[in-house]
């Protein structure tokens, strides 16, 4: 790596600090992180972290953009997600609150530059219900700090050429939160020819002088020396000159709040060495530092006075310090628990629910404590005391509780634990065990394992392939190597391959090198990928498909790794069988809703008319939405209607009232007859369901139309100056109330070249709003629709409902022109049932 790569790569470390930094500090957090994108764009990675270490975050070092936490939201959407407290968390992040279930508040904001995003940062404090969470000035300091630093990114870039995405292996750099200082540290260059001191302002005040005052003398600070130590400071030199060094040299200080006569003194210790010559300093100079660990000495003097048991934790959990009480209790020298983590080096804490409280004290920054047994039959009482900084622990012997702890209380048996699951693992099982909950399809099932497994464990490729017909088929796939494991399609299941011996066995397969692959199977292509992991999906016993991972770069799968992929099979087996059987089900029954539907509409001289139907998409049930066109001999009739619920009966309800509409349109009957007729026909059936309608008669030969409505949203008409209106009727009662009900008629104009829409609510319906707000959006959207024939006016129309990925309600559509002088030239005419 060149000098310039390493400068570069330090000045975005910088940026990153910096910002991480201060959007804590301003907004009175404890901790903060960035993330930037990775660069596939899949996922975003933990860049810089300030107060809670990476370890804490567990799974958290690598989101997928897809995922419903808030700094992925952030990225994706720009917006500010802010979470008041764990209550609101709950509420709209889920998921979060099951990986993170803890008493804190976020706000997450998103970083970059010129419409271009880098990736978000996000700020956590501890937060009591109830909590209001960041005011609007900190928030506003938040976007104003991202922005900032997507600036500084994006110019970096563009005059280095360093790219501002992360790999997913890249280490974050890390901002500990401040702390009370336990050891001060004086820099001094002493020039021992001429006698002279330069010293920096902490030596200063560790001697107890006025760093503008000091003249640079080493009498000077001799005379701030007890007596008895004033010679040895001055021998110093000499034995500078002599060993080229002074090493732990321990000096009295006065203290001057003793009035100067040297009894009350601070030990300091005096290093220093002699560098190589430089020209351009004559004389011999002696460079080094006073250190003053009084503050730590006396602290650590203390504890050790206590008969409690007292330790101290850094923030990722590992043990500090702890006090001879402590290592009593404990069972274990200072050598055995020092630098490692509790529930890790004694085996009758390895406990996830121990590593549990201690990730709690540090989130939501509050107190916590626990109950464990130390073999064979001692109890100690823990309690964690955190800071930002890390944690105080405290334990102390009790007697049998009454009632003994059960398990669940931490309780251990003597023999050695067995390595337990670390929060870390827990927290995969958990998000994809979310994420499949809410998928439903197939395709969703798969989307949801991609977005998860491949950012989880470093993954570029997967494709998941299913069992049909005794032979592998291949369902999904994701990445950017097209043909990763197409010569897998079509292979039997008794194959000797990879892909159909994890399945046919049951056992999982990881494959870590080109050169593993082709010994253990000779003559399998590798393509681009270096390692494999082969999931075995096997649902109640019965072989679903297997699910490969393709990493570009040798991956090592470490016994965790091996196990969490292996756990998670079974989920995503169970999910994608559920998910084929709905799959099974929901096309019957839409294909059941589509042969009740017009398959074409009749050709009609002078008028052109286009349908669109659209399922909704939140679930499998079928609605009862229908439209028609029925030529009489009195004129067309135009036909919209809308049974309510979504089931078999609401579509076997809506068959029967399109029949009674078609049979009283065929008599003659008036349009408020026809719609009588079918009120009194929905009561006859003895149908819980109700309907609502509307149904327009449109003159022969003329520009004029009948129109009657029971109870639905009304037809929209635009003019051929593009003019739109929703048109006044006189509304009936809907169907199915009131067997006596009459339905008035309303006469109107169609000008030639005008558009008649019939529609259902589906298409205005938006929970939360008003359906007047609704229709008055689709009025505003058909008045100024830019399209050239009918068939595309009602794709513009339908444009914004069928991007939408939930959708409750079924959406029919029925567009008529009223002649063709003025209007849209016609693209077919027909309907187009499932748009």
């Amino acid at each position: 790596m060149s000098g310039m790569t390493i400068g570069v790569t330090v000045e975005r470390e910088d940026l990153l600090a910096a910002a991480v930094v201060e959007a804590v500090e301003g907004t009175g957090a404890y901790a903060g992180s960035i993330f930037l994108r990775s660069r596939d764009r899949r996922s975003i990675v933990l860049a810089a972290t300030r107060g809670t270490p990476p370890s804490l975050l567990g799974g958290w070092r690598l989101i997928p953009v897809s995922s419903p936490i808030p700094v992925a939201v952030a990225y994706s959407s720009g917006r500010t997600v802010h979470l008041a407290d764990a209550e609101e968390t709950m509420r709209r992040y889920p998921q979060l609150a099951v990986a993170l279930p803890y008493a804190f508040g976020s706000c997450s904001v998103p970083v970059g530059a010129r419409g271009e995003t880098f990736g978000s940062l996000a700020v956590v404090w501890a937060a009591s219900p109830g909590s209001e969470g960041l005011s609007k000035a900190q928030r506003r300091q938040m976007r104003t700090v991202a922005n900032r630093l997507g600036g500084s990114l994006a110019a970096l870039r563009a005059r280095t050429g360093d790219p501002v995405e992360c790999e997913p292996g890249t280490v974050p750099v890390e901002t500990p939160a401040p702390s009370a200082a336990a050891v001060r540290v004086g820099l001094f260059d002493w020039n021992l020819a001429l006698g002279t001191f330069t010293v920096d302002d902490e030596l200063c005040a560790i001697f107890g002088l006025d760093p503008d005052a000091f003249d640079g003398r080493a009498d000077t600070l001799a005379s701030c020396l007890h007596p008895g130590d004033r010679v040895a400071f001055l021998a110093g030199a000499r034995e500078a000159d002599g060993a080229g060094r002074i090493t732990a040299r321990r000096l009295r200080v006065r203290d001057c709040r003793d009035g100067g006569d040297g009894e009350g003194c601070r030990t300091v210790e005096l290093w220093g060495r002699v560098p190589a010559a430089d020209d351009a300093r004559p004389g011999t100079h002696l460079v080094g530092a006073v250190v003053d660990a009084r503050a730590g000495r006396a602290a650590v003097a203390a504890v050790e006075r206590l008969r409690d048991g007292l330790f101290s934790l850094a923030p990722d959990g590992r043990v500090t310090h702890a006090n001879r009480s402590a290592l009593r209790l404990l069972g274990v020298s200072g050598d055995e628990v020092l630098g490692g983590f509790l529930w890790e080096v004694l085996p009758w804490l390895s406990d996830p629910d121990i590593e549990y409280r201690h990730r709690s004290a540090m989130i939501s920054q509050t107190p916590s404590s626990f109950l464990a047994r130390r073999p064979p039959d001692q109890w100690l009482a823990f309690s964690l005391h955190p800071e930002a900084d890390g944690a105080t622990g405290r334990v102390v012997p009790l007697g049998q509780p009454h009632p003994a702890p059960t398990p669940s209380a931490f309780a251990a048996e003597a023999a050695p634990a067995a390595p337990s699951a670390r929060l870390g693992v827990m927290y995969h099982v958990l998000q994809l065990g979310s994420a499949l909950t809410e998928a439903v399809t197939a395709r969703e099932v798969c989307e949801a394992v991609g977005d998860q497994l491949l950012p989880a464990f470093g993954g570029q490729q997967m494709a998941i392939y299913v069992v049909r017909d005794k032979a592998m088929h291949r369902l999904f796939h994701t990445g950017h190597h097209e043909d990763f494991l197409d010569w897998l399609e079509g292979m039997p299941l008794h194959a000797r391959l990879p892909g159909t011996e994890a399945l046919t066995s049951g056992a999982p397969l990881f494959i870590e090198s080109q050169q593993d692959l082709s010994r253990g199977y000779p003559g399998i292509p590798t393509g681009e990928v270096s390692s494999w992991a082969y999931l075995p999906l096997i649902a109640s016993g019965r072989p679903v498909g297997t699910c490969v991972l393709g990493f570009d770069e040798v991956h090592r799968f470490t016994e965790k790794d091996r196990g969490v992929l292996t756990a998670l099979a079974g989920l995503i087996a169970q999910a994608l069988e559920r998910a084929r059987l709905y799959d099974s089900e929901f096309a019957v029954a839409r294909g059941l809703q589509q042969a009740l539907l017009p398959h074409r509409l009749p050709v009609i001289p002078g008028i052109h008319v286009v349908a669109r139907y659209l399922p909704g998409t939140s679930g499998m049930d079928i609605g009862g939405d229908w439209y028609d066109v029925i030529p009489t001999d009195n004129g067309t009739c135009l036909v919209i209607g809308d049974v309510e619920g979504h089931s078999i009966a609401a579509a076997a309800t809506m068959a029967q009232l399109r029949s009674a509409v078609r049979a009283f349109a065929a008599v003659g009957h008036t349009p408020g007859d026809v719609m009588a007729g079918v009120n009194r026909t929905l009561i006859d059936l003895d149908s819980p369901l109700l309907a609502s309608c509307c149904y327009i008669r449109l003159e022969p030969h003329g520009h004029h139309a009948h129109a009657v409505t029971a109870g639905h949203p009304p037809p929209l008409l635009r003019h051929p100056d593009g003019t739109t209106d929703a048109l006044d009727l006189d509304i009936g009662p809907v169907l199915g109330v009131e067997r006596a009900s009459a339905y008035p008629t309303t006469r109107i104009t169609l000008p030639p070249g005008s558009v008649l829409a019939l529609y259902t609510d589906g298409l205005v319906e938006e929970p939360g709003a008003d359906i007047d707000v609704g229709i008055d959006r689709l009025r505003a959207s058909l008045a100024h629709a830019r399209a050239d024939t009918l068939d595309e006016l009602a794709d513009r129309l339908l444009h914004n409902a069928r991007g939408s990925s939930y959708r409750a309600d079924d959406i029919a559509l029925l567009l008529t022109e009223c002649g063709p002088e003025r209007g849209l030239r016609a693209a077919g005419g027909g309907a187009s049932p499932d748009a």
